[in-house]
């Protein structure tokens, strides 16, 4: 009997990745009963990480720390022996921003940092951070201070949250960060190479996105720079220009620079958390999926990664997803044999994303006609 496991990242703003191998666990099901099928809902660093986590057997931890506008949010880290999970999404992401209201100046990572710190204090000697879906661009200060650093202007004062704070920074004491810090291992899962500072940095490229016109951008890169100066002077290295530096609003250039982590990408980090590789060893079919097949996919997103894992353990893959802009040599240059859209089924995009569920049982059994009814690869 063919093997199945179902191992897609969710569908953006439609439904989670759990919910995505649920439809189409149940469409397979429908379609041929009694078939050995499994989940593994992915994700890679961003929104979804501490929920792909907790499906791989991490336990959540639950905390309450600072959200990107200094409210108090209900988060968690996730835990399974000495190793942590921290969803940078899930505290500081722009999913966090009460109603939905952009803060570029203002918002801070500081809630990132006190969940390291509660993984810390809980004995985790790993952290992996998951840093996509940032609100803020104040290079990881926030984070820095929940962890025990002091930022401090001219007169010897905490500097307040937010990017534009920084520009009344005058010095930086690291005499009293977090001490489990030296002694643990703190990766971060980035998926950018873009520097701190600059035309391509943190401020410039995704400071737009975070609500920052241009007279804002410039002030933010000014501040971002005048930050890693004094970090520079703080620890006597400048990894401003590392790529990755500027991921998350400059949360990457704090991580390595004061933290001493170090980055990878995203999905090869979460597939060695989910132990992938003895996951995908025995299924002959794998169902990766995202909500869109597009161009961006191709740069190392999640359903890629998984897709070249599974083809070394000589699975077959097909994808489904919410639309599909790839032609059939890219999806076969990336692994994937087929692609199943919702788009196919539905083609008004608003219905689609609100009965997502239901088209994807639906795609799930067509699926089901063109792949299952031959026997697996092995």
């Amino acid at each position: 009997m063919t093997r199945v496991l179902v191992a897609p990242d969710k569908f953006k703003g439609s439904l989670t990745a759990a919910e995505v191998a649920e439809a189409v666990i149940r469409g397979l099901a429908r379609a041929v009963p009694g078939l050995h099928v499994r989940a593994l809902p992915v994700a890679d660093g961003g929104d979804g990480t501490l929920a792909a986590a907790a499906a791989a057997g991490f336990v959540r931890v639950p905390v309450t720390a600072t959200g990107p506008t200094g409210e108090p949010v209900e988060t968690a880290f996730g835990r399974r022996a000495d190793v942590a999970v921290v969803e940078m999404a899930d505290v500081s992401g722009l999913s966090r921003l009460p109603a939905g209201q952009q803060a570029p100046l203002t918002a801070t990572s500081r809630g990132t940092g006190e969940l390291i710190g509660a993984a810390l204090a809980d004995g985790a000697h790993r952290v992996v951070v998951g840093i996509g879906g940032s609100a803020c661009t104040d290079g990881g200060a926030g984070m820095l201070q929940a962890l025990g650093a002091r930022l401090l202007d001219g007169q010897g004062r905490e500097i307040g949250p937010g990017g534009q704070a920084l520009q009344h920074l005058a010095r930086v004491d690291l005499g009293q960060v977090h001490p489990s810090v030296a002694g643990a291992e703190i990766v971060v899962a980035c998926d950018v190479d873009n520097p701190l500072t600059g035309p391509a940095g943190a401020a410039a490229v995704y400071g737009p996105q975070k609500g920052a016109d241009e007279a804002q951008v410039a002030l933010l890169d000014r501040n971002l720079a005048r930050f890693a100066d004094e970090i520079a002077v703080a620890t006597g290295r400048d990894v401003r220009y590392a790529p990755g530096a500027g991921a998350a609003g400059g949360v990457g250039f704090a991580a390595m620079a004061v933290l001493g982590a170090t980055l990878r990408p995203g999905i090869d980090l979460m597939l060695d958390l989910l132990d992938f590789e003895a996951q995908v060893r025995n299924a002959d079919l794998v169902i990766v999926g995202e909500g869109s097949l597009d161009p961006q996919t191709l740069r190392g997103k999640a359903p890629v990664g998984v897709a070249r894992m599974a083809r070394h353990a000589g699975a077959a893959v097909v994808a489904v997803c919410g639309r599909n802009t790839l032609g059939k040599e890219q999806l076969r240059g990336a692994g994937i044999d087929a692609a199943y859209a919702l788009a196919d089924l539905e083609p008004d995009a608003d219905r689609s994303m609100t009965h997502a569920a239901e088209l994807l049982e639906r795609l799930a059994g067509e699926l089901a006609v063109g792949h299952l009814s031959t026997p697996g690869r092995r």
